[in-house]
């Protein structure tokens, strides 16, 4: 707070007492402003035209964190986050850049707990690993669109963005036969209004997160403690969850982290369920 300007308060004839009583209560009201001020939690903020990161900040355990938009904004464009709801549901999804030998734990473990989820994939995976991503298709998990060359697609224009998608899914439906789900995840998280938009005029469905960690880096993989701390304490009821298939971390406690999770009372659900 600033003060532009010094108030000149001019006292007639005001007994001691009653100054001193006037100077209690201006002080009380400072120092509560202050504190209703700092407990007062972030909202959410309205989607911006510029580009923009894909945010979360996680103030409560067990509740949805505070996210760059709200759900009542995302759906003017079908874009989700989350689900708003108290049911504990959640829904998974992995980003596909390239495969490591981790991905067959990870259906491995899905198709155990009969989870389905969505996988969302680049070119270069479908390129280097189509009988995993027909495994997916066979075992009723979704595949989705994260673009073909993983781009900053955030400022494309339309024919650009078209473009981008129109590769992938070309290859995708040479290859499996059928064409693919119109289900979006932004390269990187990046987006803007006019992104959301567009993939909306071209008939898809964006799906962001609400509950990841930092498990892509190659060289600095998190222990299982360290993953377990962040996915248990962060999970809340109808989360989109984002894993990556990279990650030898993930590979290794999938099946425990599940069972975990259903010991919490929560069960998988498709994004299908979410998109409606």
């Amino acid at each position: 707070m600033r003060q532009s300007h010094g108030v000149i308060i001019v006292w007639k004839k005001l007994e001691a007492k009653s100054f001193f009583l006037v100077l209690v209560l201006f002080a009380g009201a400072f120092f509560l402003g202050r504190f209703a001020a700092q407990v007062v939690p972030a909202a959410a903020t309205a989607i911006r035209s510029e580009a923009d990161n894909w945010g979360l900040s996680f103030q409560e355990e067990g509740q949805p964190p505070v996210a760059n938009a709200t759900f009542e904004e995302m759906a003017k464009y079908d874009a989700f986050y989350a689900q708003d709801t108290q049911d504990k549901v959640l829904y998974l999804t992995f980003d596909c850049g390239f495969e490591n030998g981790n991905t067959p734990l990870i259906l491995d473990a899905l198709k155990k707990h009969n989870a389905k989820a969505a996988f969302f994939i680049v070119g270069n995976y479908l390129s280097t690993s189509p009988d995993l991503v027909k495994r997916m298709v066979e075992e009723g998990h979704i595949v989705g669109n994260h673009s073909f060359h993983h781009p900053d697609m955030s400022q494309m224009n339309k024919d650009e963005f078209s473009k981008e998608l129109g590769e992938l899914e070309t290859l995708y439906e040479q290859t499996v036969g059928t064409p693919m789900t119109k289900y979006y995840r932004p390269p990187q998280g990046k987006y803007s209004e006019n992104n959301l938009q567009i993939a909306k005029d071209l008939g898809y469905k964006t799906f962001f997160w609400s509950l990841a960690y930092v498990d892509w880096n190659q060289d600095s993989q998190p222990s299982h403690e360290e993953a377990f701390d962040k996915l248990l304490k962060r999970v809340h009821p109808g989360a989109v969850v984002l894993l990556h298939n990279t990650s030898k971390t993930n590979g290794e406690i999938i099946d425990e982290l599940l069972t975990k999770w259903e010991e919490m009372g929560y069960t998988f659900k498709s994004l299908d369920e979410l998109a409606g």
